[in-house]
């Protein structure tokens, strides 16, 4: 086993909470502050989930910045990192990912929650189904895009991860370690 770099003890970003734009804010002052100290920055993140749009805004950072800069931050995942968390988590590479050792983590399919009334003539309401039918189909394209990041390294397929994740996927701290998702267990 990996032992974890010392760093992670001292986490210069630390979130907590919903993800949101509230967290999104945080996350943005912090890190910048981080940027400007020596490497590496670690991220600690404890979250039940929240909004993944702004989840992948903050892993899309996480990403440009390394591939910006050459620089490696670490995410330290502690106690619980559902939904959009994993999504932020996919911003780092596996190499790079931690987990202490009483957490969990829990992916899901994107969620659609709408109500489409349908009263007028047929071709008054073919666009708007199909507007729907795009939102859909995007939804998926961007919901396999931060599976595959999430799964870049790992055992897992794809497949298997969006038959597991259509009915939330729990994994421990060793689970997630097992199927190479993460580097190491603190």
């Amino acid at each position: 086993m990996t032992a974890p770099p010392e760093a992670l003890f001292t986490p210069r970003v630390r979130l907590n909470g919903e993800v949101n734009d509230g967290m999104f804010a945080a996350f943005q002052d912090q890190f910048l502050a981080a940027a400007d100290g020596p490497d590496p920055i670690v991220v600690e993140l404890t979250t039940l989930g929240g909004d993944a749009d702004v989840g992948r805004r903050m892993a899309a950072d996480i990403r440009l910045f390394r591939e910006r800069t050459g620089r490696n931050p670490l995410f330290f995942g502690k106690t619980t990192v559902f939904s959009a968390g994993a999504t932020i988590m996919a911003g780092f590479r596996r190499e790079d990912r931690w987990l202490d050792r009483h957490g969990v983590l829990m992916v899901h399919c994107r969620k659609l929650n709408k109500t489409l009334e349908l009263s007028n003539f047929l071709k008054a309401e073919r666009p708007r189904v199909e507007a729907l039918l795009s939102e859909i189909d995007i939804g998926i394209k961007v919901q396999t895009w931060g599976f595959e990041e999430l799964i870049a390294g790992s055992d897992i397929s794809l497949d298997e991860l969006e038959e597991k994740a259509a009915e939330n996927w729990y994994l421990t701290a060793e689970q997630a370690l097992q199927r190479g998702l993460i580097a190491g267990v603190v």
